[in-house]
């Protein structure tokens, strides 16, 4: 009679699943798509503060880009103040006067796609104090066969209105004499021989009109976009990924543990019928119902057969 008892080096039904490399292969998967949707979830995140970002700064160019200009006082108390984030694109009236052998050229800032400099004229203010105090001003846009003695300032006492922009990072880059190659305050003021001459605010301003007006008015500067890109869809299609990457190779890994699963039933069908386990009333062999040997997958020829079969062809 066949005995209950597992044979003596048979592992337990648990063990055996746990060592298949089917499994070792599902688990594998699962891992391997976890650390991905961790991956794109991180990038999505990424891509979503990226429109937060750029959200908060079209917020700030629609409330301040149209708005009223007040007094440069009311918004920098001092020239030490930097120009905050929600004061960027605010129009302020000043007046003082340009020092227009202080121009500077600022290179590789195109208009309208094309070539062009930017004329940067320090201005003298006269603060309410009685003090003076400079202001980088962008003039606007001229054509790069042309020089800023071209195009001079009006003379004397100047009201302007500008709009408030922050100082741009100073550059390492070199630039020839009277040019620079940023919009930064100490490099423009140096560029222009009156570094230190006067307190310098931390920030310029872009002209939108100067009274009196100038001979010859200087190209418009471009206005900022509003645009809010494609960070916000980017973000989406991250997370999408995420969630494709999880329910992708869950259903590989399922199919891993399927497909072993199917071949060990097989292979236990094909071992019960080779031992002929007594039937427990007669001892006679216990007649099990024939079973349909398991199909095995054709494996694909490789070169060499290929090449044989070549010459086994050649040769007949």
């Amino acid at each position: 009679m066949s005995s209950d008892r597992p044979r003596t080096g048979d592992a337990p039904a648990t063990d055996r699943a746990v060592d298949r490399p089917a499994v070792r292969r599902a688990i594998g998967l699962v891992a391997f798509s976890v650390v991905l949707a961790c991956v794109c979830v991180m990038l999505g995140l990424w891509q979503w503060h990226r429109h937060e970002a750029r959200a908060a700064a079209i917020e700030v160019v629609e409330a301040n880009f149209g708005a009223d200009p007040v007094p440069l006082d009311a918004v920098l108390t001092s020239p030490a103040v930097p120009v905050d984030d929600d004061a960027v694109w605010r129009p302020v009236r000043v007046t003082g006067r340009y020092d227009a052998d202080a121009a500077v050229l600022l290179r590789n800032r195109p208009v309208a796609g094309r070539p062009a400099y930017h004329v940067l004229v320090p201005f003298v203010v006269d603060r309410p104090d009685g003090s003076e105090a400079l202001l980088v001003v962008d003039r606007g846009a001229l054509s790069v066969d042309r020089t800023a003695d071209d195009v001079p300032p009006p003379s004397g006492t100047v009201d302007l209105v500008v709009r408030l922009r922050a100082d741009e990072p100073a550059s390492a880059r070199d630039a020839p004499d009277g040019q620079v190659q940023a919009i930064s305050v100490e490099q423009v003021l140096e560029a222009g021989g009156v570094a230190g001459d006067r307190p310098a605010y931390a920030g310029y301003g872009a002209l939108v009109s100067e009274s009196p007006a100038a001979a010859e008015r200087l190209g418009p500067l471009p206005e900022p976009s509003t645009d809010p890109g494609s960070h916000l869809s980017y973000a989406l299609q991250w997370w999408t990924f995420a969630v494709g990457a999880l329910i992708g190779f869950a259903i590989l890994a399922r199919r891993e543990v399927t497909a072993a699963g199917e071949d060990d039933v097989a292979a236990d069908d094909s071992d019960g019928r080779r031992d002929g386990s007594d039937d427990a009333r007669g001892g006679r062999p216990r007649r099990t119902a024939p079973v349909a040997p398991a199909r095995r997958r054709r494996r694909a020829p490789s070169a060499e057969d290929v090449e044989d079969a070549l010459i086994d062809a050649q040769l007949r």
